[in-house]
């Protein structure tokens, strides 16, 4: 198991598997909030599931739309677990607050680089630490 740690975060312990991708996050204009998949056909997980995933990307972008539309896919059972980032905007750390999904950024190196996509993670915000266990049939980088 590997430890990376990162600045102090938001919300409680979980435990999940990650969805990565090197891509910024717009909880506006990435997702299908309704379908619970990446919506932007540009962006690297386009057309994958999002619900119940340890989202992995690199930076926060969007504006004030970000803290309803994440707590309304909260309310329903369809938003991700948790976010690691490298960079979280002011706007999206009020928004996980808001909606109750852990959150921690910047990191000690590049996040989307240390997790493996499908590894299973352990984010700590209260600990600024994510533990990092390997896919199945595969070794933690």
């Amino acid at each position: 198991m590997r430890v990376i740690r990162g600045h102090r975060g938001i919300g409680s312990p979980v435990r999940g598997r990650a969805l990565v991708a090197s891509d910024n996050f717009s909880a506006r204009y990435d997702l299908d909030r309704r379908k619970g998949v990446f919506s932007r056909p540009s962006h690297r997980l386009h057309g994958q599931s999002y619900v119940g995933r340890v989202l992995v990307l690199n930076a926060a972008k969007g504006g004030v739309a970000t803290s309803w539309m994440l707590a309304e896919m909260a309310a329903r059972g369809m938003a991700p677990l948790a976010l690691l980032l490298n960079y979280a905007n002011p706007i999206m750390a009020q928004a996980a607050a808001f909606s109750g999904i852990a959150l921690i950024d910047r990191f000690t190196s590049d996040i989307t680089l240390e997790i493996s996509d499908g590894a299973e993670v352990e984010v700590d915000p209260p600990g600024a630490l994510v533990r990092i266990s390997a896919p199945p049939g595969a070794e933690a980088r």
